[in-house]
């Protein structure tokens, strides 16, 4: 079980034949940073704020 802590895959063996197989657990993945959305879109629009209905009315202009 040591190996296994240490990261190795140990092999399980009857008669010559690999019956199992033991691994340590794979790697938890990274937390990825997200940037900050907030200070980018104040960096980008400054204080200024869209109205909430403009995508909808643009929407409503075009004839599919």
């Amino acid at each position: 079980m040591n190996w296994v802590a240490d990261g190795e895959q140990v092999e399980i063996v009857k008669k010559g034949k690999i019956i199992a197989l033991l691994s340590p657990p794979p790697a938890k993945p990274k937390k990825i940073k997200l940037p900050d959305f907030e200070a980018r879109r104040k960096r980008i629009f400054g204080d200024r704020m869209m109205p909430g209905n403009i995508v909808a009315e643009e929407r409503e202009s075009y004839e599919y």
